[in-house]
């Protein structure tokens, strides 16, 4: 091996601290990286020792861990975040869809992919799960520049055929038909995955629902992404257009979108069947706090949804989240757990904005943690970032009140340096 000893103070988890407790994190001196994965976490003159050849970069007392996941993005809506004054559907109408129709341009959707890849690594996140739009080009621009990075990500053709404008709809044979041959083009491909992808059931008819359940059953090792529960007036209307159904989780268990490689996002006001029969399967809820907040959608139970054993991600909701940097969705998840009469501990948030944010996705195994054999995605974070945060880490009487300061202060001023499969990215700050 040659490859890179990096060292300065090294997190990894050997266990979940909503468990077990701040005890589940391990700090560690050096990590050592080569071909693109983590080769060994240990004191750091036992990796030199063992890997002599290796440039050593010095991070002092800089946090090093693996690098932010977020499972529930629209790179589409890059251009549109913090956009002023709307709920949930209003947003959509007035923002999200007029922007999304100009995704069939494959030479815009490459550039606002390159932003959103750009802007989201120098907030230190490295793998992503996105909607897209209706538009193949819109994921094939994605996935391209993903590509070129060598970045993991998770994407697919948002679905939709009815309630959005003429030019944003497909049909149910189109959405079956082009997610099936991006799936086959791209799923698997070096580090990118397809996600099959029905925007939410209020855009769907039964019929497309039923075709992208279809497709899901015959190519079971993707994905499926979707919105579930966000705001009461959603609630109500997936009430009017599907009375048949037992309620809103029941438009996609229907139609078979509902398994143990679903993601839901929001997930906040779920029914007792809702919970239950999401924890019986396996799925994955995906919390987005600044979007909650922004759009006015409520509080997120991450406390008694941890508690009942659901698997949980954290993630930005770009753009009806108000933020690229998971530092600031660690910070908004605190802040509404603290509204609900839960704090959660620092360690908690990391794991969440990493570990927990990776196995959401099925890919645990293979990002979200510091140990050997993982790929190699790491940030390292500057604890003492601006003067704000800097005079707060001075008062700290042990790591985590160290640590603390830069998740509920911290932005990309704090991402010191970015490593995406085993490689530092250019440009990142020493």
């Amino acid at each position: 091996m040659a490859g890179h000893i990096l060292s300065g103070r090294v997190l990894s988890f050997a266990g979940d601290p909503f468990e077990e407790g701040p005890g589940a994190a391990r700090f560690h001196e050096a990590v050592a990286v080569a071909g693109g994965h983590v080769a060994a976490v240990g004191p750091l003159a036992e990796l030199r020792a063992a890997h002599p050849q290796a440039q050593v970069v010095d991070h002092g007392d800089r946090l090093i861990l693996a690098g932010f996941v977020d499972p529930h993005v629209h790179y589409p809506q890059t251009a549109i975040i913090a956009s002023w004054g709307k709920r949930l559907i209003d947003w959509l109408n007035t923002y999200t869809f007029p922007e999304e129709m100009r995704f069939g341009d494959v030479e815009y959707a490459g550039e606002i992919a390159a932003r959103y890849l750009d802007l989201t690594a120098a907030h230190g996140t490295t793998t992503m799960c996105s909607f897209c739009t209706i538009h193949p080009e819109s994921v094939e621009a994605f996935f391209t520049e993903a590509q070129a990075r060598g970045q993991r990500v998770v994407a697919g053709k948002t679905c939709m055929d009815r309630n959005a404008p003429e030019g944003l709809r497909d049909t149910p044979q189109a959405a079956y038909d082009q997610s099936r041959a991006l799936l086959e083009r791209w799923h698997g491909v070096d580090r990118l995955s397809y996600a099959i992808t029905p925007r939410f059931s209020p855009t769907s008819t039964p019929e497309q629902l039923e075709a992208l359940g279809a497709l899901w059953a015959g190519n079971p090792g993707c994905l499926m992404q979707t919105h579930l529960s966000e705001q009461l007036d959603e609630i109500e209307w997936v009430k009017g257009l599907f009375p048949q159904a037992r309620d809103y989780l029941d438009t996609y268990e229907a139609f078979g979108l509902l398994g143990e490689s679903g993601l839901y996002g929001h997930a906040i006001h779920l029914e007792p069947r809702e919970r239950d029969r999401l924890r019986e399967v396996g799925a994955a809820l995906v919390h987005c706090p600044t979007s909650n907040t922004f759009i006015g959608s409520g509080l997120f139970d991450m406390e008694g949804l941890k508690a009942a054993g659901h698997r949980i991600g954290l993630a930005t909701d770009t753009g009806g989240g108000s933020s690229f940097s998971m530092l600031r969705t660690m910070a908004a998840a605190y802040e509404v757990g603290q509204l609900r009469g839960r704090a959660l501990h620092p360690a908690e948030l990391l794991w969440l904005a990493t570990v927990g944010s990776a196995r959401s996705l099925r890919m645990d195994h293979l990002i979200g943690n510091l140990a050997p054999g993982m790929e190699a995605d790491i940030v390292v974070l500057d604890l003492a970032s601006t003067p704000a945060i800097a005079q707060a880490v001075t008062r700290a009487e042990d790591l985590w009140q160290a640590v603390f300061p830069t998740i509920m202060m911290g932005d990309d001023r704090a991402v010191a340096e970015v490593w995406i499969g085993g490689r530092p990215v250019a440009g990142a700050r020493r």
